[in-house]
């Protein structure tokens, strides 16, 4: 059941919740503090910022005053690390105060655990993945993303209800300018008894860390007309020349050559390089969702009429298969040359 009865009027505002582990922010809740600030700036409203953990203060501070916002942080041992319990308590808190009209995550792993706990507690709507946000004049929020397997791009609102809430990938917007501001943090807590957990922490084991596509200046992304391990050599080797980093569309998931983390699209990862050449890519709604972004996009298709075409700067039509050993080819001389 909703926690509120609602009076949209008392809801102002957008908030962005600060996706950290260990004091290191992942970078699309910057890339979100930057969308708040446009969005907000249509409704003169302002921007704050949640932060939940432990030892987080001088963060606080900096993140407040390099982007000039109101940074709300509660911190306490047992929010060092996450869990969804305690950290959807003190959610719930901060909205409580604030009453922000919309509330903006990450599409993180703890983004996407966080934000339907906090949704479901306020009967509201919650829009996953979206990859455009709008503002109308009465500060309702807009919130896109593909539907229908990325056929059509829906445009989702939340007229009755608050806070409007909505879960962003990585890569979609930009990062904010730093400013030299002064710090803006309200610190607060809520009752221990908030902070206990029916799930306990058993230990915490650091991954490795591997290349993130997402992270990429320039990616080479391969189609369909790879299958074999001699063709993927030659995509691997201009990927090399390039500094590039190899990714593929989802029927080379399908087909097991490549790792899923490998993926762009929808179903996959979202980038936003310098440069991006794909091979051999047909360039359905669903990929084109996770790499239209990009600055430069280079597309070789031997189908002339082929949707990347539509979203390309740079356009080959021929057989990849012809095309790549010539571009291979031409970067080996100029290098040689260097």
């Amino acid at each position: 059941m909703p926690e509120l009865n609602i009076n949209i009027q008392d809801w102002k505002g957008i908030a962005v919740y600060i996706d950290q582990t260990e004091g290191a922010v992942h970078p699309v809740s910057l890339e979100l503090i930057g969308k708040a600030k446009e969005l907000s700036a249509q409704e003169n409203w302002p921007v704050y910022a949640l932060m939940i953990g432990d030892g987080l203060e001088s963060l606080a501070c900096e993140i407040s005053a390099s982007y000039g916002i109101k940074v709300y942080l509660c911190e306490h041992p047992a929010l060092r690390r996450f869990l969804p319990e305690p950290y959807c308590n003190v959610f719930a808190e901060f909205i409580h105060m604030v009453k922000p009209s919309s509330i903006l995550a990450g599409a993180t792993v703890i983004g996407r655990s966080l934000a339907p706990k906090i949704a479901a507690r306020f009967g509201t709507g919650l829009t996953a993945d979206c990859t455009a946000l709008e503002i109308e004049e009465n500060g309702g929020l807009v919130q896109i993303r593909p539907a229908f397997g990325g056929n059509i791009m829906a445009r989702i609102i939340t007229p009755a209800h608050r806070p409007q809430m909505a879960t962003v990938r990585y890569k979609i917007f930009d990062t904010p300018e730093k400013i030299n501001g002064v710090p803006s943090v309200t610190r607060f807590s809520i009752d221990e008894s908030l902070l206990k957990s029916r799930v306990t922490s058993v230990s915490y084991v650091k991954k490795g860390k591997k290349p993130d596509i997402s992270d990429a200046e320039v990616v080479v992304a391969l189609g369909r007309a790879f299958k074999s391990q001699k063709e993927l050599a030659l995509a691997e080797r201009f990927a090399e020349l390039l500094s590039a980093e190899l990714a593929c569309t989802r029927p080379l998931i399908e087909a097991g050559l490549f790792d899923p983390t490998r993926q762009i699209g929808l179903s996959g990862r979202t980038v936003k390089p310098k440069l991006i050449v794909t091979l051999g890519v047909s360039g359905a709604v669903q990929f084109k969702a996770g790499m239209q972004n990009a600055d430069v996009i280079f597309a070789v298709n031997s189908d002339p009429s082929a949707p990347i075409f539509d979203a390309a700067h740079y356009a080959v039509i021929g057989d990849v298969f012809e095309i790549l050993p010539i571009f291979i080819k031409q970067t080996e001389s100029r290098e040689s040359h260097v």
